[in-house]
């Protein structure tokens, strides 16, 4: 009997809660038995459940569209990992016939969720008459809409912004090159807000300032985004572009994400329409806050991470809303290590969600040191259930893969209902029509970021790097 295991035993085992593992004993999905008023489980059961969770993902193979659409919007998903934006755009009355996605554990998320639609893998291996043919179009049907969002990590300020010279950049245009042999009416591209200032080609910064040659045009902040548009504008596409939060969209979330609009008719696109504000002006309700988000969860069937105990000893001295810097300051630098002189603001370190804001900007992994998720209350760090409630996926959306995969693929995606906004723009545009927007509405805490003044605010960045030279 020394290989009975506690409830406790097998929540540290799995990294969950005490009660999630009783609710899996309780449920029979872990071979249990009573022990007295408790429940054991002997390891070789605990070593059977956990081979069936860390079995491979499903190999899910490309394959053409199920069933022919015979009406409505034309639409063809890209980059679409685990469909966030594509959920949004059905939302407005846009079902994609196909998607897009190399990402294995996205591509079996895919198939146990829309299993009708056609898949493809690498973007790189596929023409444009293969894309219609795995669609179920003909070779002149008129496509309606192309929507994606290519890789982002190639123009993250987070990263060395090595932009198109990244393998990552380069099939960003390969999506614009198959988009323009497509000739959809209208092509939507989601990125990051480092998109606006990446150079076209990096130079490093040890290579520049006195001493050195000034910036090429390639090499100037924007040059990646200048490129694009005018390989787009150069097909009599008309372009336009801001950055937007998505809480302006009703999402629980502050996720700023640039969405560029490209119009077959040559004409742009408006901006998105707003329906929340963060103070409830114009007549919109205010954002929607992390409590609203997870209301109703069970606690109980949360599966998550684990923060390390030297974490915690910090963790639970912070109430809802706080981070280190409302430690007492004998212990902040303790608690921050040599980050504590790190520059910048760090305000990712040991963070504590408000209930009553939105959540920040989630990320692919909720307990890293420098970018901390913790639950307002609880001393674990957000659930993947959380997650999937901040991003706005229905609760019967099921994310395949191991647990860091499902955290992965829902730190990726695009909120919900900024792709229910974009989707109405785009119906609206298509028809004709132009969606109202309150005056002066403010997208994002950043100027400079749309197609009307993104220009001006680049001309003064390459005015600076010019007088760094001299």
């Amino acid at each position: 009997m020394s290989d009975l295991l506690s409830a406790m035993d097998v929540a540290v085992r799995l990294q969950c809660s005490e009660q999630y593992a009783r609710k899996l004993m309780r449920e029979g999905r872990i071979a249990a038995e009573r022990v007295g008023a408790a429940w054991a489980v002997r390891e070789s059961a605990l070593d059977a459940y956990q081979s069936e969770q860390i079995a491979p993902i499903q190999t899910v193979v490309d394959h053409p569209v199920m069933r022919k659409q015979r009406e409505g919007v034309v639409a063809l998903s890209f980059f679409s990992g685990a469909m966030g934006l594509d959920l949004g755009l059905e939302r407005a009355g846009i079902a994609p016939v196909l998607a897009c996605e190399f990402d294995k554990a996205c591509r079996a998320t895919i198939q146990d969720n829309r299993p009708e639609i056609a898949l493809l893998g690498d973007i790189n291996i596929y023409d444009a008459a293969q894309v219609r043919e795995a669609a179920g179009l003909g070779k002149r049907q008129p496509i309606d809409l192309i929507a994606g969002g290519p890789p982002c990590q190639a123009f993250s300020s987070a990263g060395q912004r090595r932009g198109f010279e990244d393998a990552r950049g380069n099939v960003f245009l390969k999506y614009i090159e198959l988009s323009m042999q497509l000739r959809p009416r209208i092509l939507v591209i989601e990125n990051v807000r480092g998109l606006l200032s990446a150079p076209l080609k990096h130079r490093p910064h040890e290579q520049r300032g006195n001493g050195f040659s000034s910036l090429t045009e390639a090499e100037q902040p924007g040059g990646a985004l200048r490129y694009v548009i005018d390989l787009l504008e150069a097909e009599g596409y008309g372009v336009s572009f801001n950055l937007y939060n998505a809480a302006n969209f009703g999402a629980p979330q502050c996720r700023e994400r640039v969405i560029l609009v490209a119009s077959r008719d040559g004409t742009r696109a408006p901006f998105l329409a707003p329906t929340h504000d963060q103070f409830g002006s114009a007549g919109l309700p205010q954002w929607r806050t992390f409590r609203e988000a997870v209301l109703g969860l069970d606690e109980a069937g949360q599966e998550f991470v684990r923060f390390p105990e030297k974490r915690l000893v910090f963790y639970r001295q912070l109430s809802a809303g706080q981070n280190w810097r409302n430690l007492p300051e004998a212990l902040q630098r303790k608690a921050l290590g040599k980050s504590f002189d790190a520059g910048g603001g760090k305000t990712g370190f040991l963070r504590r969600l408000a209930w009553d804001k939105p959540a920040p900007t989630l990320v692919t992994h909720p307990a890293m040191p420098a970018t901390d998720l913790c639950h307002p209350q609880l001393d674990r760090p957000l659930s993947v259930q959380e997650y999937a409630r901040v991003q706005q996926f229905p609760d019967d959306w099921r994310f395949a893969g191991a647990l860091l995969d499902k955290y992965r693929q829902i730190g990726n995606a695009v909120p919900v209902d900024l792709g229910a906004a974009v989707g109405r723009l785009i119906m609206a545009h298509l028809a004709g029509k132009t969606l109202p927007v309150p005056a002066g509405f403010a997208y994002s805490r950043y100027k400079g970021t749309s197609h009307l003044d993104w220009a001006l605010a680049r001309n003064e960045a390459e005015q600076a790097q010019l007088a760094l030279a001299v």
